[in-house]
């Protein structure tokens, strides 16, 4: 048996996923005429209370397609410097859109309305990028899974609309995020422009984002979703696991932050840990001591067929999802105190 805790898009669907996949309803989406898609495209943006959403095949395509109907080449938008549409979407800020990024020195992956209106351009000082887009990340991946106060996600709104900033979030763990700390999708569908949502993570489908947004800003998605290849025929059978998802896969997301905050407690009693982020949702950061090698750990802990990612510089992940079951997490505390 092979735990694998490397992320939470390591998941296979479950057979009631497997059931709806089967059974989908599907047409060609690149005419709109996919039913199955439609519905999905139709319940994410009533979710949001948006107007409107379009299926993606991946998280990064729906990101890098949200920069490029919020921006121009030349533009700048400001992230945090951990952010996924800098760090993990190949350069494609940059390669699709011609854009560049203020990098902020923002708290585990968030950053403040404060620190966005310090990072934006004069608009009328035309020796610097034009500052246009702000995105968020909630809740963070390099951040350990950390969730924004949404208190302060209305601020950072503020600040861009008195600077005339679109704003987008890349929601791939949202759903985390609106689980763990209660909260209600609407509101977010109030204050951003675009929202990408994913299906691929904690919600345990093969593939599929969906990007939700404003009509104005949405205008020109499809377009620029055939341009990066992102268009799809007979996709319904993935939209479908989608749906399923939606119906039976939020709720259960507590059973992953219960886990890994589990793992976090277990973690602090080891010796060889210097240190454990706060865990909020179902990401646990660790940082092995400086007489440990991670190299070694690692090839370790596989031995034991444990898998986990390596960050760098003695910083460990592990995520828990809905193929890491009660047995498993058994077994991996019991190694992770055994181990010496």
């Amino acid at each position: 048996m092979t735990i694998d805790l490397r992320s939470d898009t390591v998941t296979k669907p479950t057979e009631g996923m497997l059931r709806a996949i089967m059974n989908a309803e599907t047409g060609d989406d690149v005419y709109k005429e996919d039913p199955t898609v439609n519905e999905l495209e139709r319940r994410v943006a009533d979710f949001f209370g948006m107007d409107t959403a379009l299926f993606f095949p991946t998280g990064s395509m729906a990101n890098q397609a949200a920069i490029k109907l919020h921006t121009q080449p030349g533009e700048q938008l400001i992230c945090d410097k951990w952010a996924h549409v800098y760090n993990y979407e190949g350069g494609g800020v940059s390669f699709n859109s011609g854009v560049s990024c203020k990098l902020v020195d923002g708290t585990r992956g968030m950053i403040t309305a404060k620190q966005v209106e310090e990072s934006i351009n004069p608009p009328d000082f035309y020796h610097s990028p034009l500052t246009t887009l702000v995105c968020l990340e909630n809740t963070t991946n390099k951040g350990g899974g950390a969730c924004y106060d949404f208190a302060e996600i209305v601020k950072i709104k503020s600040v861009c609309d008195a600077h005339g900033l679109g704003l987008h979030l890349d929601g791939a763990r949202l759903m985390n995020a609106l689980v763990a700390k209660n909260e209600d999708a609407k509101d977010y569908g109030k204050i951003f422009d675009t929202i990408s949502l994913c299906f691929s993570k904690g919600l345990g489908t093969p593939l599929g984002t969906v990007l939700a947004g404003r009509k104005e800003v949405m205008e020109n998605a499809i377009r620029i979703r055939k341009v990066l290849g992102g268009g799809m025929r007979q996709i319904g059978f993935m939209a479908a696991a989608g749906l399923y998802a939606l119906d039976h896969h939020v709720d259960r997301l507590a059973e992953d932050h219960k886990k890994a905050k589990e793992l976090a407690e277990t973690l602090k009693h080891c010796s060889y840990v210097s240190k454990v982020e706060p865990t909020e949702t179902n990401i646990v950061i660790f940082y092995l001591s400086e007489e440990i090698s991670e190299e070694t750990f690692m090839a370790e802990m596989e031995a034991k067929n444990i898998r986990l990612s390596n960050m760098g510089h003695g910083k460990l992940r592990m995520v828990t999802h809905l193929d890491y079951t009660d047995t498993m997490h058994d077994i991996v505390r019991s190694e992770l105190l055994g181990y010496a």
